[in-house]
C-alpha cells in the first residue's frame, strides 16, 4: 500500500436544477490505496451507489475531479472512458449481470475479447481464473445451471480476468444466502491477498465490511465519522 490508485477531489453529483436540484454527492474527498479493500456503508439513499458510479466513470460528475492511476477520467471522451473502463476497471453487481445464453467460460472471456485479446488467449485466461475460483468443473454451465454463489464467482472472475487497476463491487452479497455470502467474502479476501487487487465494496453487510481493510460510512452524500 501507500500508492493511491484512485483520488477524488471535491466530487459533487447534482441531479436536476434550480429548486428541484438534489445533491447526491457533496464534496467527496478520498484516496484509495493500491492493494486496499475499501468498504463503503450507509443507509439506503445515502449516496453509496452514486459514489461508486461517479468514481468508476459509469456516471458523470457535476464538479470536482476523479483520478484513476493519475488519469482524470471525467475529462475523457465517452469512447475513451468506455475503453479505459474495459481495460483498467472491473465491476461486480448484486444481480450478477451475466449473459444467460453464454457459459461461465464465455461470460468471463468477454472483457478480454473486447480488449483485443485473441480467442485462444481469452479462453486460456478464463479457464485459469475460473479454475482458481473452484469452478473448473462448471466452465460450460450457463448461469441458470449455477447456484447464486457460483454465479457471483463467475461475475468476480469476469471482473478480475483482465487484472484491472481496481474492482468496483456494488452489494456483491446482496442476493446470496448466508453460506453464499461467506464464500464470496472469503474469495474477495483471498483474491486481494494473492493478486494485491484493489477493491471498493459498497455493502449493507457488516460481515463484508469486517473483511475489508477500511470502512467509510456515508450519509446524505458525504462521509461521516
Amino acid at each position: 500500500m501507500g500508492e493511491p490508485v484512485v483520488i477524488g477531489r471535491d466530487v459533487w453529483k447534482v441531479y436536476g436544477t434550480g429548486d428541484t436540484a438534489v445533491a447526491a454527492l457533496r464534496g467527496i474527498n478520498l484516496e484509495i490505496q493500491r492493494g486496499e479493500i475499501l468498504a463503503v456503508m450507509g443507509p439506503s439513499g445515502s449516496g453509496k451507489t452514486t459514489f461508486l458510479n461517479c468514481m468508476s466513470g459509469l456516471d458523470d460528475i457535476s464538479r470536482g475531479e476523479v483520478l484513476v492511476e493519475g488519469t482524470n477520467i471525467h475529462t475523457m471522451t465517452d469512447s475513451k472512458k468506455s475503453e479505459y473502463r474495459a481495460r483498467r476497471t472491473g465491476f461486480v453487481f448484486q444481480s450478477y449481470n451475466l449473459l444467460p445464453i453464454l457459459t461461465a467460460e464465455e461470460n468471463v472471456e468477454m472483457p478480454l475479447l473486447i480488449g483485443g485479446k485473441t480467442a485462444k488467449e481469452a479462453r486460456v485466461a478464463a479457464q485459469d481464473i475460473l479454475t482458481q475460483m473452484g469452478l473448473g468443473e462448471r466452465l460450460h454451465h450457463r448461469p441458470s445451471e449455477l447456484s447464486g454463489g457460483q454465479q457471483q464467482r463467475v461475475s468476480l472472475a469476469r471482473a478480475l480476468v483482465a487484472r484491472p487497476a481496481i474492482v468496483w463491487a456494488d452489494e456483491p452479497t446482496g442476493n446470496l444466502d448466508a453460506e453464499g455470502a461467506s464464500e464470496v467474502i472469503a474469495l474477495l479476501r483471498d483474491l486481494n491477498r494473492r493478486f494485491q487487487q484493489t477493491m471498493v465494496v459498497v455493502t449493507h453487510d457488516a460481515d463484508v465490511a469486517k473483511a475489508c481493510d477500511r470502512t467509510l460510512k456515508m450519509r446524505d452524500g458525504q462521509f461521516v465519522n
